[in-house]
C-alpha cells in the first residue's frame, strides 16, 4: 500500500503530467499528426514535438528493481503491445530529501528522456509518425549528479532541447538506483547470489541503459556507434567508474567528466562495514526482513554515522566487488578498459562556492576562522596542517582575502587533486585527457561566488533560463554558452573538442599539462594553479568513501 507521501508524490506527478500534455501543441497534436512514434525493443512509444525537436519522456529500459527485485541486477523490462505515450519523466531513484519539482520517487525508476532533431515522417498511413530518417547524428547521453544519493534526470538544467536543436545530435538522460538501492554491498553478509551484485548495482542500471541505447538510438536519428556520456559530480564519478568495467566496454565512445572523478572504488570491508551499520540503523536481522521494508523506511538507514569518515551519513558508492568492477579506475594507473575512449576531464577554478547555499555571509573573514573551517572540507581527502595551508597560500598570494584562500584551497584540496590524478594517468598511458578549467564567473551577486561547483551545466545545456540557473541570460553568458556546447557537441562527434571558436584545444601531456581555460576570453595555459598542484602533491588524495 502507498504511503501517504508517496500517494501526495503520485498525485502531483499525475497533475504535473497533465499540464505537460494540456501544453503539447494542440495543433497538430490533437489527431495525433505530429506524435512521433518510435519502435523499440520493448515495444512502440509516442511522444510529442517541441519547436523542431522530437521529445520522449519517461521511456523504460529496464524493469521495477522492487520488490524481490532489490539489490538485484538490472533486468529488461517485459515487451508491450500498445503504443506507450511518453510526455512525462518517469520516476526517480529513492533518495532523502525531495526530488525535483512533482517529482515521483519509487523504486521502480529505470526510465530515460530522448530529445532528438530527426525529421518526422508519415508511416503507412497511420496515426503518428516514425523517426528513422536514417541521421545517424551523435548522442549525447548525460548522467546527472548529486554524488551516489540524489538527483535525476529530470532536472530543468538538463533539458535537451536547445542542446539537440543546436549540434544536430540526440541528447539522452537517465534515472538509475541510488544510495542503498544502488550501492549497498551485501555480498559478503549474506550467501545468497541475488545480492552478488548489489554493491553496484546502480552503475549496472546505467550499463543496461546504455544497451538499450544501442539497440534502439539508431530509431531516434542516433548513432550507436558515437556515443558520448559526459555528467557533472557524481555524474562524472559514475563515467570514470564506468570507464573501469568491462561490462560497459563498447557502449559508449567518448567520455567527459565535469567536476566528478573517481580515482579508486569503495574496499569491499570498508563497505560491508557501511552495510552493517546501515542494518543496525534499520533493526534488519536478514536479507528478507531488509526486503520487506517500505523503501522510505530503507532511507532512515543512510542516517548511520560513516564508520570510515567517522562523521556524516554512511556513505554508498561503487565498491571494489571483483564482479563489475574487478579493479580502481585510476589506481594504480588509468584502468585499461577506457583508454581507447577520447576523455575529456574538466574542473571549475572556485568548486566550493558552489557549497555553501550562495549566501555571501558564510565566507570566512578571518584566518583563525579559515584554519578551524578548512578540515572539514577536506574532509580526510587530504590530511594536512590547516596552518600551514594558509602559509602557502598567504605567501603564493599575497593579495588574497580569507575567504579568497579558504575557496582555493578547499577547491585544490576537495576534487581538483582527483581530475589532475585522471588527467595524469591518462597522460602517462598514452591516451591523454582534454583539461579544462572554467574560469568563467557566474554573475550572481555581482560575480562574487566566481567559477563554483555546477557553472558548467548550464552552459553546456543552454539551458541558461531555466530555475535555479546560475549562469545568467546576458550577451555574456550567452557567448561563454555557446562557446562550450559548440566544444561537447565537436567531442560528441568527432572524439576532439576542436573546431569552434577556441583556440587549438591540445591534450593534456606531461610536464606541460595543457589546460583549456574557459572565460571571456578562452585560452589554453600550461599547469595553471601548478604551484597549488606541488603543494598538495607533498601529502596523497584519498577518495572520499574509499
Amino acid at each position: 500500500m502507498d504511503t501517504p507521501s508517496q500517494t501526495r508524490r503520485a498525485l502531483v506527478t499525475g497533475a504535473a503530467a497533465l499540464a505537460a500534455y494540456a501544453a503539447l501543441p494542440r495543433a497538430g497534436f490533437a489527431a495525433e499528426k505530429r506524435s512521433p512514434v518510435v519502435t523499440t525493443t520493448n515495444g512502440k512509444v509516442r511522444g510529442y514535438v517541441d519547436g523542431e525537436v522530437n521529445v520522449f519522456k519517461g521511456l523504460r529500459y529496464g524493469a521495477d528493481t522492487g520488490g524481490a527485485r532489490r539489490f538485484q541486477a538490472p533486468v529488461k523490462p517485459e515487451p508491450w503491445t500498445d503504443v506507450k505515450d511518453a510526455l512525462a519523466y518517469g520516476a526517480a531513484s529513492m533518495q532523502t530529501g525531495k526530488g525535483e519539482d512533482g517529482e515521483t520517487l519509487s523504486e521502480d525508476c529505470l526510465f530515460l528522456n530522448v530529445w532528438t532533431p530527426a525529421k518526422v515522417s508519415k508511416k503507412d498511413g497511420l496515426a503518428g509518425s516514425s523517426l528513422n530518417d536514417g541521421g545517424k547524428r551523435p548522442v549525447m547521453f548525460y548522467i546527472h549528479g548529486g554524488a551516489y544519493n540524489g538527483g535525476s534526470g529530470s532536472s530543468p538544467w538538463y533539458e535537451g532541447t536547445r542542446l539537440a536543436k543546436r549540434g544536430d545530435v540526440v541528447v539522452v538522460t537517465v534515472n538509475h538506483r541510488l544510495n542503498a538501492f544502488g550501492y549497498l554491498y551485501l555480498a559478503r553478509l549474506f550467501n545468497d547470489p541475488t545480492v552478488a551484485d548489489s554493491g553496484n548495482a546502480g552503475q549496472l542500471d546505467l550499463v543496461l541503459a546504455l544497451q538499450w541505447v544501442r539497440d534502439n538510438i539508431a530509431a531516434f536519428g542516433g548513432d550507436p556507434g558515437r556515443v558520448m556520456l559526459f555528467g557533472q559530480s557524481g555524474g562524472g564519478a559514475k563515467i570514470a567508474t564506468l570507464m573501469a568495467m568491462p561490462a560497459a566496454k563498447g557502449l559508449f565512445h567518448r567520455a567527459a567528466t565535469m567536476s566528478g572523478q573517481q580515482v579508486t572504488a569503495g574496499g569491499p570491508f570498508n563497505a560491508t562495514k557501511r552495510a552493517k551499520l546501515f542494518l543496525d540503523k534499520l533493526g534488519a536481522k536478514d536479507l528478507a526482513a531488509l526486503r520487506a521494508l517500505p523503501a522510505e523506511q530503507m532511507l532512515n538507514g543512510l542516517k548511520a554515522v560513516d564508520p570510515v569518515a567517522g562523521s556524516g551519513g554512511v556513505y554508498m558508492g561503487p565498491v571494489l566487488d571483483e564482479r563489475s568492477l574487478d579493479r580502481h579506475p585510476f589506481f594504480p594507473d588509468a584502468s585499461p578498459v577506457g583508454l581507447s575512449v577520447p576523455m575529456m576531464c574538466g574542473n571549475t577554478h572556485d568548486e566550493t562556492k558552489g557549497f555553501i547555499g550562495w549566501d555571501a555571509s558564510t565566507f570566512p573573514k578571518t584566518w583563525d576562522e579559515v584554519i578551524a573551517r578548512l578540515p572539514g572540507q577536506f574532509n580526510a581527502r587530504i590530511d594536512i596542517d590547516p596552518e600551514t595551508v594558509v602559509a602557502f597560500y598567504r605567501r603564493t598570494y599575497p593579495n588574497y582575502s580569507p575567504a579568497d584562500v579558504y575557496f582555493a584551497a578547499s577547491t585544490a584540496g576537495r576534487s581538483w587533486k582527483a581530475a589532475i590524478i585522471q588527467d595524469e594517468e591518462r597522460a602517462r598511458a598514452g591516451a591523454p585527457a582534454f583539461a579544462y578549467q572554467v574560469n568563467w564567473k557566474s554573475p550572481v551577486q555581482g560575480g562574487i561566488f566566481g567559477a563554483p561547483h555546477t557553472i558548467d551545466i548550464g552552459l553546456v545545456f543552454g539551458t541558461l533560463d531555466a530555475k535555479g540557473s546560475i549562469v545568467g541570460t546576458g550577451p555574456e553568458s550567452v557567448a561563454m554558452s555557446n562557446t562550450m556546447s559548440d566544444a561537447f557537441i565537436a567531442f560528441a562527434r568527432a572524439g576532439d573538442p576542436n573546431g569552434g571558436s577556441l583556440p587549438k584545444w591540445e591534450p593534456y601531456t606531461l610536464p606541460r599539462r595543457q589546460t583549456m581555460v574557459f572565460d571571456t576570453t578562452s585560452r589554453m595555459e600550461d599547469d595553471p594553479r601548478g604551484a597549488e598542484r606541488e603543494f598538495f602533491n607533498r601529502v596523497p588524495f584519498t577518495q572520499f568513501g574509499t
